[in-house]
């Protein structure tokens, strides 16, 4: 029997892949993680359309070594259904090497992700430096790694992508106007003028789906805006070539 790590892709129920498909209806068990992004279509979507029942995975099924994911694909074919890519969060790739060290047999199939999404701003993916993550503040009061992140690769000339916190089980979604407030006061305790009104930002919701909304500016005119539907990220540019100026410019929307 085979566990199955299947990407969803960003948006809806048919973003699936035709492999992905395919190994979903031949699983008897079948989880969904719904910790580390959105999709924008219900569980009841994703249940009609593929025609399995699906059974809802919090952090801890994924992330413990006896888990009852694993423990069901010992004796059964048995999906996890990782919004994005499979690979793209430690935890799911920590479920992968657990499977192994268990010798559980585990498949992976592949989908979008944001971090290739992320390419309709007109920014060059190859010009991303390391990716960070932005959490709740009162989750990490003391909170400077989005910072110095930002400012590594600000250094090396390259771009940033900022993943914004969620908690979907509490309807909770950090927002980019609150994720750049979070990195102004980071400013107000360091004082190395690396954020500031004038900052030139990049605020994206719902990249992959049909409705994206993608804005850049300064920090003080992002901060003011409304992007509507989780999830969201955030993007710091770091050198522009004048090809990503331009695409920029072209790229906000709606």
């Amino acid at each position: 029997m085979t566990l199955y790590i299947i990407g969803l892709g960003l948006s809806d129920e048919k973003d699936i892949t035709v492999k992905g498909l395919e190994a979903i209806r031949k699983c008897e068990y079948i989880y969904l993680e719904n910790y580390t992004s959105l999709l924008q279509c219900t569980k009841e979507d994703l249940e009609e359309f593929y025609g399995k029942k699906i059974i809802m995975a919090d952090r801890s099924q994924s992330e413990q070594g006896s888990s009852e994911i694993l423990e069901k694909a010992r004796d059964h074919d048995t999906a996890f259904l990782v919004v994005g890519d499979p690979l793209s969060a430690t935890t799911h790739i920590d479920l992968f090497r657990e499977a192994k060290e268990q010798k559980v047999p585990v498949k992976v199939i592949h989908n979008a992700s944001i971090l290739t999404a992320v390419g309709i701003t007109g920014l060059q993916l190859y010009k991303f430096g390391k990716t960070t993550s932005i959490p709740f503040i009162e989750d990490h009061p003391q909170l400077e790694t989005p910072y110095n992140i930002i400012k590594e690769n600000k250094e090396r000339g390259a771009h940033t992508l900022c993943l914004l916190d969620l908690k979907p089980g509490e309807n909770r979604f950090l927002t980019i106007p609150e994720a750049l407030q979070i990195l102004e006061t980071i400013e107000e305790r360091k004082k190395e003028s690396l954020i500031s009104d004038d900052l030139l930002v990049v605020g994206c919701a719902r990249l992959g789906s049909t409705d994206p909304s993608i804005r850049s500016g300064t920090l003080k005119e992002i901060k003011k805006l409304d992007f509507g539907k989780p999830p969201y990220c955030l993007i710091i540019p770091g050198k522009l070539h004048f090809v990503e100026e331009e695409m920029l410019n072209q790229a906000a929307f709606p």
